[in-house]
Formats: C-alpha cells, structure tokens, sequence
C-alpha cells in the first residue's frame, strides 16, 4: 500500500529521477514551456514551484539552495533576474499544466507545462469589440429604414414639386 507517499517515481531510480527533474526544470526556466508527459508534468510542478517561491528572495543562500537542485548557471540567473520580478506579486501557482492528445506512438497522455506569466495565450486580456445584437434584425433594420425613409420624403416632395410644375405646364 502506498499510503502517505506523494512522490510519484515515474519508474526510475532517485538519482535519475532527480537528474530528469533538474533538466526539465531548467528547461522550463530558459524556454518558459516544455511539452512533456502528463505525468512527468505533474511531478516537475511540485519540483519547481518551491524554487521560484525561493527565488522571490535573492540572497546568496537561497541562490545556493536553487543552484543546489538546478546545478545550471544560466537557469538560476534568469530564474532570480527575470522570472522573481514577474512572479513577486504572485502567492503561488506559477506553472499552468494544458492537457494535449494522446501520443501516437504509445497513447502517453501529453501536456504542456508553462510559466503562467510568460504565456502569449491566456496572460494578454484581448479588446473586445462590441457586437451588434442580431436576434431578429430589428434594429439593422430600423437603422437602414431611417435613412431610406428620409430619402424617400424627400423623393416624394421632388416628385410632388415635378408634378405641380408639369400641370402647370399643360394648362399653361
């Protein structure tokens, strides 16, 4: 029974496990979105999200304890510059994980794994243009009635005018 143990071992040895961790996280950090296995998605946001709360905080130690899990240079630098400045308002949850389909090759479930803050989907609010309403058409129409109808008064009182001029004429 598997009662009280949370880490999901995704059929490797702890070293390998660790190693694999390491490496999609630092990935994650210099890409912002890795596709990866549902799986193995799930345990990378509870390995990574302890480093960006510790990034929130730039002191030598905690960059120690991050490079400690990391073990890349470049990934802890752009993880205490960029992503601590974008996150600090953040009180967690900084990873999105969106299920994609199966794999072809052995039906894996897939999913992207993504910095919530670094996304160009969901992050940026889109202009909403306002729609006309189009239930019956009503008001489309009420709008070219008006100026149909004022064109058409004014059609009638041209015609009228002709008309009068041309019985004057022919009693004339």
């Amino acid at each position: 029974m598997r009662h009280g143990k949370k880490v999901n071992h995704l059929g490797r040895t702890d070293s390998h496990r660790k190693a694999m961790l390491a490496n999609m996280a630092t990935s994650l950090i210099k890409h912002k979105r890795i596709t990866t296995t549902l799986a193995k998605a799930k345990a990378l946001r509870t390995y990574v999200e302890p480093l960006i709360t510790k990034s929130k905080n730039d002191t030598t130690h905690s960059r120690r304890t991050v490079f400690a899990y990391l073990k890349d240079k470049d990934a802890v630098t752009i993880l205490f510059r960029e992503i601590s400045e974008k996150v600090a308002t953040r009180p967690g949850g900084y990873t999105r994980i969106i299920k994609l389909e199966n794999r072809l090759g052995d039906n894996a479930e897939m999913a992207f794994i993504e910095l919530v803050d670094y996304n160009e989907v969901y992050g940026k609010t889109a202009k909403v243009e306002k729609k006309a309403t189009r239930r019956r058409g009503a008001a489309k129409k009420k709008a070219e009635e008006a100026p149909v109808a004022e064109v058409a008064a004014e059609v009638k009182a041209e015609d009228a005018a002709t008309e009068e001029t041309a019985t004057e004429e022919k009693k004339d």
